[in-house]
Order: structure tokens, then sequence, then C-alpha cells
């Protein structure tokens, strides 16, 4: 690998992290990037979650040491999501994942319109909670984000923000650092499921996994520092890139 390819890994894998810590989206570039590095498009995706474990590692870490990630909570949601995806990675090295592009850019389209037309439900914390609504129709929400992510990942933290936001009532940096601990427990059990059907390339997972983890940093303190409001318009920032690209667009 030549230098330059080392550098732009490292910016990509930077870039993801920070996307994905405050919002979602960042494996829409870090796949197409490890495609163009020449590895299958299986290979990539199982070899995107080599970075997506560590930057989740990187960013529920700085959210704790904030003190905005409630744990309770988090393993309360992580259990449904980490049996989703197990149930989805299993299903991503057999089948195509065009159907569940479709579904997604049906979904965010929607999330978009919800950000733009009701952004007091996005900002403001719902009056009189303290944690995350739990019952079992939001297993069931989570169970079916966790599929999807243990399926493709490209967009799961979009769903894992609604179902936070929208279905259990927290405000965006609440919801940030609940999605970035879901998405590490989970990521643990598709990432075994990809490596075991060898579908992940150790030596690129960690180069990208190295730039992501600064980048996860930054996001979890941009997060914290700049209130659901900024959060608020990256969302609608990334939600419209990844829609377009989704669209084939650009």
């Amino acid at each position: 690998m030549e230098w330059y390819q080392i550098i732009a890994v490292l910016v990509v894998g930077l870039a993801a992290g920070f996307i994905n810590t405050i919002a979602g989206g960042g494996s829409s570039i870090t796949l197409p990037m490890l495609m163009f590095m020449g590895l299958p498009a299986n290979v990539a995706n199982g070899t995107n979650r080599i970075a997506i474990l560590l930057q989740s590692m990187v960013g529920a870490g700085t959210f704790r040491s904030y003190k905005v990630l409630p744990l309770r909570e988090g393993w309360r949601l992580s259990v449904p999501s980490a049996m989703g995806a197990l149930a989805g990675a299993l299903m991503a090295v057999e089948v195509s994942d065009e159907v569940m592009r479709w579904f997604i850019i049906v979904l965010m389209v929607a999330m978009l319109l919800l950000v733009i037309f009701k952004p007091e439900a996005w900002i403001k914390q719902q009056a009189g909670v303290v944690s995350a609504k739990t019952g079992w129709l939001q297993y069931l929400v989570f169970f079916l984000i966790g599929f999807y992510g243990g399926f493709i990942q490209v967009g799961v933290g979009f769903l894992l923000l609604a179902g936070l936001v929208l279905g259990s009532g927290l405000d965006l940096v609440k919801a940030n650092a609940l999605k970035v601990m879901i998405v590490l427990v989970y990521t643990i059990i598709a990432l075994t499921i990809f490596w075991s059907n060898n579908q992940v390339h150790l030596g690129m997972g960690l180069l990208l996994g190295t730039g992501s983890m600064a980048g996860a940093y930054l996001g979890a303190r941009f997060t914290i520092r700049g209130g659901a409001v900024l959060v608020r318009y990256f969302l609608i920032a990334m939600l419209t890139v990844m829609i377009l690209k989704l669209l084939n667009i650009f």
C-alpha cells in the first residue's frame, strides 16, 4: 500500500468516526473506500466492523467520562439490538442488500422530514422523562434496528436516534451516547460472524479504525459541547447526503 493510500484511509476513518458518533452515515464513505482499495463488497462490509468497534469504544468511553451515558438503559436496549444483529449478520453473509437499501431510503426520508418539521421532538427531552422508555414495543424496534445494523450498518445510527428520541423520549445528546453504546455491543457479535466467514481484512480494518477512534473522540466532544441544537443541524445535513448517496445521485 502506498503512503498516500494509508493517509487517505486514515482521513476517511477520522471523518467516519466523527460522523457516526454525532449522527450516522459514516459507513457510506468507509465502504466505498474499502472497495476502492480492492476489497470485495462482502469483505468490505465485514472489515468496516473493526472500525465501528474501535470508534464505538472511544465514543462510549468519552460520553461516559462526561457522565452523559446511562449504562443501565444502554444494556437494557443493547440486548435486543445484539440479538437482532446476530440474525442480520448471519443473513448478510448470504444475501444481497438491494431490498434493504430501498427500505432504508424510505425510512431516512421520513426521518429527515421529522427532523426538519418537528424540531422540538429532537431538541428537548420529553417532559418528565429521566431515562429511556422501555417495553415490548421498544425491544421489538431495537431488535429490528439491530438486525439492520448487523446486516449492512450503513445509516443504522439514524435509526437508533429515531428510536431513542422519538420512541424513548430522550434528547439528542443522551440519545447519541446510548446509540454509541448499543452499536458497540452488537458490533462485537456482528464482527464475530463476519470473521468466522472469512469476510474481514484485519490490516485494513485496523488502519481504518485508527482514524475512526480519533474521529469518535472529537465527535463525542462536539456532541457534549454543542448540545442538541447543533447536533440536529448536523443530523439534517448528514441525512440529506445519505439519501442522495443511496439514490446514486452522486
